[in-house]
């Protein structure tokens, strides 16, 4: 094999994933996690489990994989007619939108669901996406937190039997998150400690990590994410019965216009003051050339506001994000607090707001000098506290973080040593990789 191959770096979100190459700055191919399958076979792929052995794809290899076809053969000499029958990414969108086939996402609340579709997934992204073979290249998986143990057998499976991949390392994403933000000028050192928020489509997790190694029993999960923030903008549109309010419209006011305010009351009041200067007027083409004009006003600090103050979303949930930050902390152990406090890094397309990272270090510096106050009031003089560090890290490479972070890891000259191999794969089986050795991997303490 030759030793120049770049690792593949492949990030599968539950909204979106993000495939490149080690060494580069961002991703090749951003495209939505989804694939459309024709319609009579939809339900047929739906009906695997998360278990290793439900799995039936590995043994019935599809012919595009069993081909002996050279570097420029795939979509010739490797594929097919198994290729016809499903799309994935924007191409899932366009031919879900026609009849015959039913649009899936095999990923959710960041975890594979559907291990047949995933495959399916994975053989276009590597085979027409990035066009490699994967017998010539390292790969480099990510995974959410609490990943089971099985789920990682199943794509060591997936990965080392259906595409012969020559290596494999799954990393956690927060960690690779903490990686990617040492390209922050606020970053003195190259710590692997620190609290990482990881915001995309699906979920929220919030994740404290000491020295590479994951602290799964402090992890915390929010049940509020982009796809929520969509579904506020699009209710407050239907609400005022603005002309267009598509989920589309919603996300595109969303990412082109929101913005985190220091405080919602004065800043209702601001609108109300500069009424000209802060609503803002979206133009929407509709079928037939046709245009219309979508009124944007409160809700453009008003959907990031539901991570500081949920109850204006949903009754279910109610604890804001600053509390359950500062709340992962302190169920951290004591000796690593400090650490998590002084790097709490943003990651994830839902921390893009803008001042999304000072009204969080803002309101956790509040929650931890209240309680520093009130343990000095009960201790009296005897003890006084030097205060505590709160730094929330936002960079450059936020959006795409754990890609970008893999991307790092990747091009190190260690990392090949820390895969596993196809050989090693055909020595132990899938359970070789409950365990990996770098950054912490998936074993969390």
């Amino acid at each position: 094999m030759a030793p120049q191959t770049p690792a593949v770096v492949m990030d599968n979100g539950t909204g979106y994933t993000k495939l490149g190459f080690a060494g580069n700055d961002s991703p090749s191919f951003v495209f939505p996690t989804a694939i459309a399958t024709k319609g009579p076979s939809a339900g047929a792929a739906g009906g695997t489990d998360g278990s290793g052995s439900s799995r039936p794809a590995v043994a019935n290899k599809p012919s595009f994989l069993t081909g002996g076809a050279g570097p420029t053969g795939h979509l010739s000499g490797k594929r097919g007619t198994e290729d016809l029958d499903f799309f994935i990414g924007d191409e899932a969108l366009n031919a879900s939108a026609g009849p015959g086939y039913g649009l899936h996402y095999p990923i959710r609340h960041g975890q594979v669901e559907n291990w047949d579709q995933m495959e399916r997934f994975w053989s276009n992204s590597i085979f027409k996406y990035l066009r490699v073979e994967p017998e010539d290249h390292y790969f480099l998986l990510t995974e959410p937190p609490l990943n089971p143990p099985e789920n990682r057998e199943n794509t060591a499976e997936i990965m080392f039997e259906s595409f012969n991949c020559a290596g494999l390392y799954i990393a956690v994403q927060a960690v690779l998150a903490l990686a990617a933000s040492w390209t922050s000028s606020k970053v003195q050192d190259r710590s692997l400690t620190g609290t990482v928020i990881d915001s995309g489509e699906g979920v929220t997790h919030v994740i404290p990590v000491a020295e590479g190694y994951v602290i799964g029993s402090s992890i915390k999960s929010i049940p509020i994410a982009g796809r929520d923030i969509t579904y506020f903008v699009q209710s407050l549109l239907r609400d005022r019965g603005e002309p267009d309010s598509s989920l589309k419209t919603a996300e595109r006011i969303k990412e082109e216009f929101c913005y985190v305010c220091p405080d919602i009351v004065k800043e209702f009041a601001r609108f109300d003051k500069e009424s000209d200067d802060r609503f803002k007027q979206y133009q929407v083409q509709q079928p037939g050339g046709r245009s219309v004009t979508v009124d944007v006003g409160y809700e453009r600090f008003l959907a990031p506001e539901i991570f500081f103050n949920p109850e204006i979303y949903s009754s279910d949930f109610l604890t804001p994000l600053p509390n359950i930050v500062d709340t992962v902390i302190q169920t951290s152990p004591i000796d690593v607090r400090r650490g998590l406090y002084k790097n709490i890094v943003l990651s994830g397309g839902s921390t893009l707001y803008k001042d999304f990272g000072r009204r969080l270090q803002r309101d956790i510096r509040h929650l931890v000098d209240a309680r520093i106050k009130a343990s000095e009031a009960r201790a009296g003089n005897a003890a006084k506290s030097g205060g505590l560090d709160v730094q929330v890290i936002s960079h450059k490479r936020q959006r795409h973080g754990p890609w970008f972070g893999g991307s790092l890891l990747g091009q190190t000259p260690e990392f090949r040593s820390y895969c596993h191999t196809k050989a090693e794969y055909d020595e132990v089986g899938p359970s070789i990789v409950r365990r990996f050795a770098l950054l912490g991997g998936p074993g969390s303490t």
